[in-house]
């Protein structure tokens, strides 16, 4: 039995849930995915605003060009007065026949035209254009009314705010500000000489679509962003989910169940293939493990007969120094035979005949029996009555092999006790011997494995009793680990 473990010790690790941090497949799936549909809808939104922007803007300088072509026919014979312009529109057209001289006709139109407004709008009275000073020669006339004779012979005012005729090079800046103004602009042949006809368009309707669209890409582009990234994560982790099926049952099999196999999805991709594949190695390796068992079986049944055989010889010969020497060895191999049958019967899972025990019972009937030190005492502590089912014959073999443990190592005491403890049966086999290093505690329970001290000590067993011990604790539903000074087994009462 042992202790220990070798120096260079197994190499720690589990089985446990996937890796934290952005290793996770679903998290950078995720991410990546954001980041693209991000990335798509940033141009998207770019492109989309740049020609919302673009057209909005040539409309407006369209809608100046046009204000600007309806004064070009007239040009030649606008006369500039400083009257405000009435409401009404662009033009203000007279249908009459020109029969007397232009100013007499302008005034007697001007002056039925604006009876008839009087009469047609009672709101906002006009005040007579033609009683109006002409502008002079050179000056700048915004939001004039422009008195024009066309060709026809009918009189036209242009009252147009958004209309300006100028001959001042800088004459637009103030009246049609940058950003706020689409300018479009012709030169003109009035009949106070060259001018500037100026026409303007706002660009406030502009500026309200595109506030309306920032006001809908802001808040839906996140909202959007977020959607994809839901259904990023929700989708890959459905992909996922046979992933992580297949390795909790994988992180489950041990050496007692590989007959266990990975669920296989039926969406017959590249994760069912992968649980093919380990379903296939899983095969092979549960192949491999019953023949090497059968053969340990084997070799330790066949072993048995000629061992007893020539332990028989030996105590029957006469007694010498290597007779002695000779039948220890025999024991010793004795000994490692019955441990590797032991280990064959628990790893090929045959069924335990249980029956209802007393715990108490048994560990002092093994402790008896238990190899004996002279200088090693055993102390029991029995509580009456605690009862478990199990079975009498593996029950006292993880007694004995715990107390010849114990007493190998101990200084001078060893102490077996059982008590009913938390709805448990509690065994405890305590020794006063050096114990065993944290760094080992579970180590001692791996096969074939001895401290180093204890081999440099003794020629003690093998290193199977304590996994023989574990081994028969977790087949009972129990626990065998070591705590403080000495080994701890918990078993299920028996509550019948």
């Amino acid at each position: 039995m042992r202790r220990e473990r070798p120096a260079g010790g197994p190499a720690s690790g589990s089985a446990g849930g996937p890796a934290g941090g952005f290793s996770s497949v679903r998290l950078r799936a995720t991410v990546a995915a954001t980041l693209v549909v991000a990335l798509a809808l940033g141009v998207a939104a770019l492109v989309l605003i740049t020609a919302l922007r673009g057209t909005l803007e040539s409309s407006a300088d369209a809608a100046a060009a046009r204000k600007v072509s309806a004064v070009l026919p007239y040009a030649d014979t606008i006369q500039l007065y400083s009257a405000e312009a009435p409401p009404g529109g662009i033009f203000e057209r007279t249908t009459e026949p020109t029969d007397g001289p232009a100013d007499e006709r302008t005034e007697e139109r001007t002056e039925e035209r604006t009876e008839e407004r009087t009469e047609e709008r009672t709101e906002e009275p006009l005040s007579p254009p033609a009683r109006t000073q002409p502008a002079e020669a050179g000056m700048t006339a915004p939001i004039r009314v422009y008195q024009a004779y066309p060709k026809d012979g009918t009189v036209a005012r242009i009252a147009d705010p958004d209309v300006l005729l100028t001959k001042q090079a800088d004459a637009a800046k103030g009246w049609a500000k940058p950003g706020q103004y689409a300018v479009a602009r012709a030169q003109v042949a009035t009949a106070a000489g060259p001018a500037v006809v100026l026409g303007r368009a706002s660009l406030e309707g502009a500026e309200e679509a595109l506030n309306t669209l920032y006001g809908a890409l802001l808040p839906g582009v996140p909202a959007l962003l977020l959607v994809v990234a839901g259904m990023t994560w929700f989708s890959v982790g459905r992909a996922l989910d046979p992933v992580a099926a297949i390795r909790a049952k994988v992180a489950d099999i041990t050496a007692r169940d590989l007959h266990q196999r990975v669920p296989v999805p039926s969406s017959k991709d590249e994760i069912a293939a992968l649980a093919t594949t380990v379903n296939g190695t899983l095969d092979r390796l549960e192949t491999a493990v019953e023949r090497h068992k059968r053969f340990v079986a084997d070799a330790a049944h066949e072993l048995r007969s000629p061992i007893a055989t020539l332990r028989a010889r030996l105590e029957l010969a006469e007694s010498s120094e290597l007779t002695v020497e000779a039948l220890a060895d025999v024991e010793r191999l004795q000994s490692l035979a019955a441990d590797l049958l032991m280990l064959a019967k628990l790893d090929a899972g045959e069924p335990l005949r249980a029956a209802e025990l007393d715990l108490g019972q048994v560990a002092a009937e093994a402790s008896l029996r238990a190899r004996r030190r002279p200088e090693v005492r055993v102390e029991l502590d029995v509580e009456p009555d605690v009862v478990m089912r199990g079975s009498s014959a593996h029950l006292d073999r993880l007694v004995t092999n715990l107390a010849d443990n114990a007493v190998r190592h101990a200084a001078s005491t060893v102490r077996v006790r059982v008590a009913a403890e938390a709805g448990q049966a509690v065994l405890e086999v305590c020794d006063d011997g050096p114990g065993i290093p944290p760094e080992h505690r579970e180590a001692v329970f791996d096969r074939f494995t001895r401290l180093d001290e204890a081999r440099a000590r003794d020629a003690g067993g093998a290193g199977l009793g304590l996994p023989i011990a574990r081994d028969i604790a977790l087949l009972h539903e129990g626990s065998l680990v070591y705590a403080g000074s000495g080994f701890v087994a918990r078993f299920p009462l028996y509550d019948g």
